[in-house]
C-alpha cells in the first residue's frame, strides 16, 4: 500500500459521489454495550465529548490516518486542538446541508463539523472521515490537497475493512461514500490516479487551484 507522506494545510469541503457501485447491504450490528473508557475521555477531551468521535480518532493510530489523530490533538499549523461535534451543517449555509462534513477555521481555531445524520455511523467510517478532515488546516486548498485527502481517507477505510470485512455492508450513507473512494484506491492499484480524476470532475472543486501551500506537487 502506498505510504502517506506527513503535509500540512485545510479548506470546507463539499462532498458529492456519483459512481454506479454495488454492495451487499445489511443492517447495522447491534453494538454491545461496552463501559466507556474515562482515560480515553480525557485525552480527547479538548477536542470532542462525543465518545464515537474518540472510538474513531483511536482507531487511526494503527493506520496510515495517525497523522491525522495526531494533528486533532493539537499537532497542526494552529499548534492547538481542532474541535469536532455532529452539527446540522444547513445552520451555517443551507448550501451546506447535504455535505458528510465542513473544515471550518474561526478566531484562529480548526473545527471539524460533522453532518449529524452520520451520529450512529460507525465508528471505522467516522475515523476514515476525519482523516481526511484533519488534513485541512488553513484557509486556503487546492485540487493537489483535496487528492491528498480523499486518498488517505480510502487508505485509512481500505486498512480497516481489511481488518473487519463485515463493516462494507453496513447500510449506512458514511458507509457507502467509503466504498465508492475505496473502489477507485483499488482500481488505480493503491494510488490517487482515479481519485484525482474524481477531484478534478467534481463541482463542487471547480474554482479551485491546482496548488497550495504543503500541496505544490501534484500525487
Amino acid at each position: 500500500m502506498k505510504k502517506y507522506k506527513k503535509i500540512f494545510c485545510l479548506a470546507a469541503l463539499a462532498l458529492s459521489l456519483s459512481l454506479n457501485c454495488a454492495y451487499a447491504i445489511v443492517e447495522p450490528p447491534k453494538a454491545e454495550i461496552t463501559p466507556i473508557n474515562e482515560e480515553l475521555l480525557k485525552t480527547y477531551k479538548k477536542s470532542t465529548t462525543e465518545y464515537n468521535v474518540v472510538e474513531a480518532l483511536e482507531l487511526l493510530k494503527n493506520t496510515t490516518g495517525e497523522y491525522s489523530r495526531r494533528a486533532v490533538l493539537g499537532e497542526n499549523l494552529t499548534q492547538k486542538p481542532i474541535k469536532i461535534e455532529f452539527k446540522n451543517l444547513s445552520e451555517i449555509n443551507p448550501a451546506y446541508t447535504n455535505f458528510d462534513a465542513l473544515g471550518w477555521k474561526k478566531n484562529g481555531k480548526l473545527y471539524i463539523y460533522i453532518n449529524k445524520k452520520h451520529k450512529d455511523a460507525p465508528k471505522e467510517a467516522l475515523a476514515a472521515l476525519l482523516a481526511h478532515e484533519a488534513i485541512h488546516q488553513d484557509e486556503l486548498n487546492s485540487l493537489n490537497e483535496e487528492t491528498y485527502a480523499w486518498t488517505l481517507e480510502a487508505a485509512v477505510w481500505t486498512q480497516l475493512s481489511e481488518d473487519s470485512p463485515k463493516i462494507q455492508n453496513i447500510s449506512h450513507p458514511l458507509v457507502e461514500r467509503e466504498n465508492v473512494i475505496k473502489k477507485l484506491f483499488e482500481k488505480g492499484d493503491y494510488t490517487s490516479t482515479y481519485i484525482r480524476k474524481f477531484v478534478v470532475s467534481n463541482k463542487g472543486y471547480q474554482n479551485l487551484p491546482e496548488r497550495s501551500p504543503g500541496f505544490e506537487e501534484n500525487l
